[in-house]
Order: C-alpha cells, then structure tokens, then sequence
C-alpha cells in the first residue's frame, strides 16, 4: 500500500469514528437513563398483619388501659425497589414506636435471606396512639431480651420483606407531590401576656402544648406547618397499581374508643387510596403507605378556630384520610412514571449524650414524690415527670442512632429516629439537593421528640426532660449530618 493510499483509508477511518461518536453517547445516555434494555427497575411489595393479642396495654396516652377490642388490624408494610444494582427497603409499621433492636434483629434476618445489604433497609413506625408498645422499658437501654410482641413483630417483618422480595417484578416509578393545609396546625401556642404557664419541674415556659378547648387566652401559634404530602407510586409496566407510599406532617388523628387498637388514619388513607386507585386486593395486593412525616409539633386541631362538632368515635379518621387520599389522587393524575431510575443508599450512626437531670431537678422531683395524693399539685403531670427524672438519671451517658438517606432519582428520603419538629422538616427540604426532599420520622428507633434549639427555648411538653432525652444541640447535628450525606449522593 502506498502512502497516498493509507492517507485516504486512515481519513476515512475517521470520518466513521467521528460519526459513530453521538451514537455512542447517545446509547450511553440511553443506559443512564433506562431506556437500554440491560436496565430494568422492579418492584415489589406485601403487608404482614402485626395486630397483638388483647389485654396489652395500650400506649399513647397518660393512662395505658388493657386492649379489649381491635377496630381494624395492624400491619407492617413492605416495599422493595430494584434497579438491577442496588435495592432499597421500606418497612412502616402500624405502631406508636419500635425500638431498635426490634428493627436490627429483623433487618439482620432480611440481610441473611435475601442478601441486602442492612443500610439499604429503611423501618419506621407510624405514630399511632392506639397500639401496644414496642419499645424497651427504658428507651436509651436495651432490655436483656426481646419481649414475645418485639419478637412477633420481628418474624412479621422479616417475613413481609421475603414476600415483598418474591412479589418483585417489572415496573415503572414516579413521584410528586399533594397540598393539604387544612389539617395541619401547630399545636404549641404562646399565651397572652400574664398568662401563667407552669411547668412540672416547678418553672414556666414560654409556650403551651394543645392549650385546651375555648381557651380565651391564647395569642399565637409558636410554629409553622408543612402542608405538602410527598408521595411515590409504582405500577407494573401494563399499569396495575403495585403500591403507594406518601408522607404527610401530622402527628395522628385519634377520636377513637380507649383500650381498643387501631392503625388511625394512616390505615384509612391505605384503603381509600386504594380504592382511588382502582388497584386490586390480590395477585398481588396491592399495598397503600402512609408514613410519618416532621409532625413532632404539629396536630389537626386548630385551637384558635375551634370547632364545636363532635364527632363519633373513629369519624375524625376517616374525614383526615379522605381528604388527604384525594389530595394525593388528583396528584397522582398528573404523574409521570418512569421505567429505570437510580437508587442508592446512605447510613451513618451519630453519637448523642443523653440529658441528665441536674441536681435542683432531683431535689424537686423527690420532693413532689413525697406529697400527698391529695396536696394541690403545681402542675397536673409533676409526678410523671418527677419519676421519669430520677429514671433519667439511670441511663447511658450516649446513645448511638442511626440516620438514613435513600435516593430514588431526583427524589430523596431522609429517616431520623425521633418525634421530629416540622421546621427540621422544612430544612432539610430547602437544603437538600435534590428536586423533591421528605423526611420519615419515628425511623430505626424509637429516641423521644427533636425540637429545633429555639424551640427548646420556649419549653413546652416536647422539650421536658423525660419527653426529650438528647442533648439540645442534637437537630442542627442531624441536619448537618443528613445534608452531607445527600450531597454525597448527588
């Protein structure tokens, strides 16, 4: 071959390169993006019924009276994602609050049997007031063994996961998000000047929890709200709907019977959705979610307005869920779902000192244990609290917690083991880099409220020692720690 020869191949040569590169690019966004057809995203989903036996006490109020009826069964929730890489799971339980070892132990089981890795594998409880607890006897210490309910819960768990696992299959994903403003109200308020607000450590606070019905002397709410509900659906690839999880921030509803267990509405928005979504009840069920969002100060009771309806037992419940159901399904209408999206997932333990009664508290709780029944008390709840200070000072110095991120596309979740206040909510949502941020609460543990530091200083119910159990500073440590471990998965 001669030299002019070569020169005309090798141009040629170059030419097919030159041309063939926004074909290779092009089929190398088309794999990022999923359209390549070694790219699938499945899905999988299944409920497991967590209802305990009657006769346990129920928990959520200031009184635990034994269960003596079930008005609707309780469940553990599953959801696994999969985009041929990484799967993430969601567990949410019908349950006021689980402990960590519950969780730990079950996700140990998951890791074993289906080999996903534990990090990967997010668990919370809902909030509901009418179950039976979950939680170790003191909430910073772990009991010796699980009790037969913790152990009960842990079996369901891991089994609904493994079932989840088996549902997998082909499926398409997308996310938005719903308004509904006019069930969240914040539920500390200030008080008229003069008004005093006593306290059960024998102070006064700035701010008053749910300050009662036609109270003339209230002045002003001490906080926001967040009216969004974030929700993600996925569907099979011929659009049968496979499950729905959304995320809303409000505390729970109530207005049921005493002693009688109930998932509250985070069980009815499951089956109105549901039944919004024409989805089916088998092969598989599909399987509605409701977690909880930064409700740590937030209820549905607006004490300024207050209405004078009454409504029966469990009515309240289904107008909430109705509402936010449909909030949701108007949404959904408009949604976007998309065959492949990336997951992945981040989990970090922080390490927190644990409040310490000071030695003025200790003398005083003594003191209100020594009064008589019948002596007027300074505050209704002294002696609650005046027992949960000596027990306080019978706990670790630190305790470890774990924090969660996933990421789900543009989409990203966040999971903090606390009652968390709805501004750490709305912080994490304006410095998240991703297009749409929630944060579950009540996730991996079960550690008390997280007021933000300027909410400690008001004081309050949620602030108190024994309600709070964590250093002060301990919400800007979490935000800081959560925001740097999405911009790591940016």
């Amino acid at each position: 071959m001669n030299k002019s020869n070569f020169l005309i191949r090798y141009f040629l040569f170059s030419l097919i390169i030159i041309n063939a590169l926004p074909l290779l690019a092009k089929a190398n966004s088309s794999s990022e993006s999923g359209t390549d057809s070694k790219h699938i995203f499945r899905a999988g989903a299944a409920a497991s019924n967590i209802t305990p036996p009657l006769d346990e006490p129920v928990v959520g109020g200031w009184n635990s009276p034994p269960a003596t009826h079930v008005h609707d069964e309780l469940y553990a929730k599953c959801l696994v994602l999969d985009d041929g890489k990484t799967q993430l799971v969601f567990v949410v339980c019908d349950s006021l609050g689980i402990s960590r070892e519950v969780y730990d132990k079950a996700k140990r089981i998951i890791n074993e049997k289906t080999s996903i890795p534990t990090k990967n594998i997010m668990m919370c409880a809902t909030h509901t007031h009418s179950s039976v607890t979950a939680r170790s006897t003191n909430r910073l210490r772990q009991d010796k063994e699980l009790s037969s309910y913790q152990q009960f819960l842990v079996s369901r768990i891991s089994d609904g996961v493994r079932r989840a696992v088996n549902n997998l299959k082909p499926a398409r994903i997308g996310w938005g998000c719903a308004q509904e403003p006019t069930q969240v109200f914040n539920r500390r308020y200030f008080m008229k000047p003069g008004v005093p607000v006593p306290n059960p450590f024998g102070g006064e606070d700035k701010v008053v929890m749910n300050p009662g019905r036609g109270n003339p002397n209230i002045l002003k709410a001490a906080g926001p709200t967040d009216p969004q509900i974030s929700f993600l659906s996925i569907q099979s690839m011929n659009g049968r709907p496979i499950a729905l999880l959304a995320n809303y921030s409000l505390h729970y509803v109530g207005s049921g019977q005493q002693g009688v267990i109930s998932a509250d509405y985070f069980g009815v928005f499951a089956d109105k959705i549901r039944q919004l979504l024409g989805a089916d009840r088998n092969d598989p069920a599909f399987v509605g979610i409701l977690t909880n969002g930064t409700s740590g100060d937030i209820n549905n009771i607006d004490w300024l307005n207050k209405s004078q309806k009454r409504f029966a037992p469990y009515e309240k419940m289904q107008q909430v869920a109705d509402l936010v159901s449909r909030a949701v399904y108007e949404a959904h209408k408009k949604l976007k779902f998309q065959d492949w999206v990336k997951l992945n997932a981040l989990q970090n333990e922080l390490t927190l000192a644990v409040r310490k009664p000071t030695n003025k508290q200790i003398s005083y709780a003594q003191k209100i244990l020594e009064k008589p029944d019948d002596a007027k008390p300074y505050h209704k709840h002294e002696k609650v609290y005046a027992k949960r200070t000596l027990q306080m000072q019978d706990t670790p110095a630190e305790v470890s917690v774990v924090l969660q991120t996933f990421r789900i596309g543009d989409l990203g979740i966040c999971a903090i083991p606390f009652e968390v206040f709805v501004e750490i909510g709305l912080e994490m949502k304006a410095k998240s880099p991703f297009e749409q941020t929630f944060t579950i609460s009540h996730a991996n543990g079960s550690y008390g409220y997280l007021p933000t530091l300027a909410q400690h200083e008001l004081g309050g119910y949620e602030t108190w020692l024994g309600t709070n159990m964590v250093e002060i500073q301990t919400a800007p440590k979490i935000v800081r720690k959560l925001i740097g471990m999405f911009d790591r998965m940016k």
